[in-house]
């Protein structure tokens, strides 16, 4: 299967579970079950399948047929090329290409000149007039092929302008563009572009980012330290015919090697096979040629010969356009879809449906002690009615005043749980603390400093090393204090349940020690910065400026989602807490009624014993619903069985 099959089908179980969500969101609240701590589980859930984007990133040096390539794989349906892959020099700026459901089809560049300004590339994306935009019409592909276009756009400056701008360094010749008889630089009009259109695969998800050669990418530090690790694989692509050149390389050494989607589920592509067709070979000499190329790579850049695959994107295109299956077959190129397919989208879907799992099990177990909650108090209840049997209104009337004084005792006990509430509320002050923007950039402050220092930076890594010690030792304190509210939380829903019959359970603590390894896979992505190599570049104040820039808005990144972690799992106790309140007040005020209308008619008791057992009745059904729903969930019929929710047990219920 190739990989837009194995996507459609991804976008398809999507749009399954969204509607299957929407039927549960819908059925609990028709049967007042959506709590505050089950609508958030709700709303992360919905968020983490809606929001699931796949990143794809094709990365090579300039004319490897890279442009070409995601013509053959994605835009063949349009019968001709979309992004610019003509000869020589295409893609001068990164390019993503995606779907955002509220923004028209358009092209978004942003100016060159927008690198000598002191914001990163994620404060440019919330700036979007400063990008020039064009329309797309996705119905016309000779209009959308000509916008697209723009963004091998180019200008040229002077020497003194192209340093500033990243394009040039008096220290590294060997590196320079050449210029023109003038003197002056061509550089690349747009420092990033943004396509938004409605294709089939971009809408369900799937995100491309085109990127240009060494010396753009070299001059753009946020791309490799922040856009290229997120990328959830990389296609790294090689000249079949000359192999891993010098400059490749530099490229993988210096910006692949070391991130987690290169090891796990990317592919290196030897393009342009058809280079190598020659009619004085035979067929299995051109194949033994093309072998023998996959296992040099392979050996250089250090992979297994299975993640190296070799193809001509220019004959698979051609192929595609015109239906000729053997020539899409020697193209090689639904072999490189596959192995996306089963690759990427097999890892990515898994790790998807673990986290929706685990989501689907914490909203069934919340909303299953609500339901065991109002079971509880149902078999109390009927209890209580069935010790009236036989009973004269003087003992009714005592039974009445019993619970009116266990009501004003439960009232007048609020004292204790607010001060459970007060304890916890404390504790998590200090942890918001050390997760705060305002902590994070006073851990950073020494490193920007350091790195907006004039010339060589010396000091630079030992800085770098001290701020990521410090920013580890934060987490590893954060996670002590989680630890301790969680232990809190524990002792006193122990005492709540002992003392109130509550049903309280600690929700699952966050893990923040995952967050640790974000900071590793930064770091990781700097230090390629911080070598001999790059020390002339790193000498540059507007290079170390947007390398500072772009280390902030990763790190923001990471603390604002462990932020959000512990918000969750705090307002997960804080609304078991309120439901279980709620429910004890509601049981107070139907005792209550359940006795008033015995006292006013002989035959109230067995009505509303009567009502009771119906009630009990419809509780066992709201709880079979409940886990049907929640199975249909997690149903996969590609996947490995989920296991069933297992249902909360609710008490032996008294007929």
């Amino acid at each position: 299967m190739s990989f837009n099959q194995e996507f459609d089908q991804h976008g398809v179980w999507r749009k399954e579970f969204a509607l299957r969500l929407k039927l549960l969101s819908e059925w609990l609240i028709d049967h007042d079950l959506m709590e505050a701590g089950v609508r958030e589980r709700l709303d992360q859930v919905h968020a983490q399948v809606r929001n699931d984007k796949v990143m794809v990133a094709f990365v090579a040096e300039f004319s490897r047929g890279k442009s070409e390539l995601i013509n053959a794989m994605f835009f063949a349906g349009y019968g001709r090329r979309i992004m610019p892959a003509s000869a020589g020099r295409t893609t001068m700026c990164p390019t993503e290409l995606g779907y955002e459901a509220d923004v028209p089809p358009c092209l978004r560049l942003l100016p060159i000149e927008t690198r000598l300004q002191s914001k990163s590339l994620l404060d440019w994306r919330n700036a979007p007039e400063k990008w020039e935009r064009v329309d797309l019409d996705v119905n016309d592909p000779k209009q959308l092929a000509r916008a697209i276009q723009k963004v091998a756009e180019v200008r040229r400056v002077s020497q003194t302008d192209a340093a500033k701008l990243g394009f040039w360094n008096d220290d590294t010749p060997d590196d320079n563009p050449l210029p023109g008889a003038d003197g002056m630089i061509e550089v690349p009009k747009w420092r990033h572009a943004l396509i938004n259109m409605a294709h089939p695969l971009l809408k369900q998800g799937l995100v491309i980012l085109d990127t240009p050669g060494l010396n753009a990418i070299g001059a753009e530090p946020e791309l490799t330290v922040s856009l290229l690790p997120q990328a959830h694989a990389v296609v790294f692509i090689l000249a079949a015919d000359t192999g891993v050149t010098k400059s490749d390389l530099t490229i993988w050494r210096q910006h692949l090697s070391d991130f987690e989607a290169v090891r796990e589920s990317s592919l290196v592509v030897l393009n342009k096979i058809d280079t190598m067709w020659d009619a004085l070979s035979t067929p299995e000499q051109v194949q033994l040629q093309i072998a023998a190329q996959r296992t040099d790579a392979a050996e250089i850049l250090g992979l297994s010969p299975a993640h190296v695959l070799a193809v001509s994107a220019q004959k698979g295109l051609l192929a595609k356009v015109n239906r000729d299956d053997k020539l899409l077959e020697a193209s090689n190129l639904m072999a490189l879809e596959k192995a996306l397919g089963v690759g990427l989208l097999g890892e990515r879907r898994r790790i998807l449906r673990a986290a929706v799992s685990a989501g689907i099990q914490s909203l069934r177990q919340e909303t299953g002690r609500l339901v065991h909650t109002r079971a509880r108090d149902l078999v109390e209840q009927m209890q209580e009615l069935d010790g009236l049997r036989g009973k004269n209104e003087g003992v009714i009337k005592q039974m009445r005043l019993r619970i009116e004084q266990e009501q004003a005792d439960f009232d007048a006990s609020g004292a204790k749980i607010q001060a459970v509430r007060s304890v916890h509320l404390r504790l998590l002050k200090d942890l918001f603390a050390l997760l705060s923007s305002s902590h994070l950039k006073s851990r950073v402050v020494e490193l920007a400093r350091a790195l907006k220092q004039p010339g060589i930076k010396l000091g630079v890594r030992r800085a770098y090393a001290h701020t990521f010690d410090q920013l580890r030792a934060d987490l590893t304190k954060a996670g002590t204090l989680a630890t301790d509210i969680q232990s809190m939380l524990e002792g006193s829903f122990k005492g709540l349940n002992a003392e109130y019959g509550f049903s309280l359970q600690p929700p699952t603590p966050p893990q923040l020690e995952q967050y640790a390894k974000d900071l590793g896979a930064i770091e990781k992505s700097h230090i390629q910065y911080l070598g001999l190599g790059n020390a002339l570049r790193l000498a540059q104040p507007e290079f170390a400026e947007r390398l500072a820039r772009a280390l902030m808005s990763r790190l923001r990144v990471v603390y604002e989602t462990a932020v959000n972690e512990v918000e969750l799992w705090n307002k997960s106790a804080a609304a078991q807490l309120d439901a279980q309140l709620r429910e004890r007040r509601r049981n107070f005020s139907r005792r209550i009624e359940a006795v008033s209308r015995i006292q006013q008619a002989a035959s109230g008791l067995d009505e509303r014993i009567r009502e009771l057992q119906d009630q009990q009745t419809q509780l066992n059904l709201l709880d079979a619903k409940l886990v049907e729903l929640t199975s249909m969930l997690l149903a996969d019929p590609k996947a490995e069985p989920v296991a069933t929710p297992v249902p909360v047990p609710a008490p032996a219920l008294v007929a």
